[in-house]
């Protein structure tokens, strides 16, 4: 469990602290060094970093020709910067990676609360919540590239009456979910695959999952 402290020390103010704690439970996770990197719907296997050198080297090999998320928000690594030697230690430092992922996170929950007219009822704010996640986790809501898209502004995020527990989280395990999992060494690359370009790209389109 990520501590209560460092959650409401570092997240956005525009977040409560339960909401944030249901975020991180269902989309996030607990090792600030954890690095989950996919291609296309695969999660490829990455040796685990048991350091932040260890951690920014993995992320370093596969920004730009995999889907790369890191530390405990998951947060996109690559958005919005064109060279990999932009990345910034920021993305494995507990404190820097809550800040930065809780607010991309609740620019999209304001995405999403316009898109439902702003509910106030509480049984439909579960909905909003759980449609901001699976934003979060995919990149994509209602065909709108989250990551990119422009905050709608000034949207009140009230908090659920009701959090499903973590047990319930959206995303599985590879494992459990029976997603295939692919093998950096043998996968040749693709050439249709835009993810996969050289580095003096656009890297933040990695994120539109």
């Amino acid at each position: 469990m990520v501590d209560a402290a460092l959650i409401r020390q570092c997240s956005d103010p525009a977040l409560t602290p339960a909401l944030v704690e249901n975020f991180i439970a269902r989309a996030g996770s607990q090792d600030p060094l954890t690095v989950t990197v996919r291609s296309g719907n695969r999660v490829v296997l990455v040796p685990k970093p048991a350091t932040s050198d260890e951690a920014m080297d993995l992320i370093h090999q596969n920004v730009g020709r995999n889907i790369v998320r890191v530390g405990i928000t998951q947060y996109p690594a690559g958005l919005g910067i064109l060279d990999t030697g932009e990345l910034k230690r920021d993305l494995v430092d507990p404190c820097e990676n809550i800040r930065m992922g809780t607010a991309l996170f609740a620019k999209i929950y304001r995405i999403v609360m316009k898109w439902y007219g702003n509910p106030t009822k509480s049984e439909v704010l579960p909905e909003v919540l759980d449609d901001a996640i699976i934003a979060w986790q995919t990149g994509y809501f209602e065909g709108t590239a989250v990551f990119r898209a422009p905050d709608p502004g000034d949207v009140k995020v009230p908090e659920p009456d009701r959090e499903k527990p973590a047990s319930d989280a959206i995303e599985q395990s590879a494992d459990s979910a029976g997603v295939e999992v692919s093998d950096p060494v043998k996968d040749e690359p693709r050439g249709d695959d835009p993810n996969k370009a050289g580095i003096r790209v656009d890297l933040s389109g990695i994120v539109a999952e």
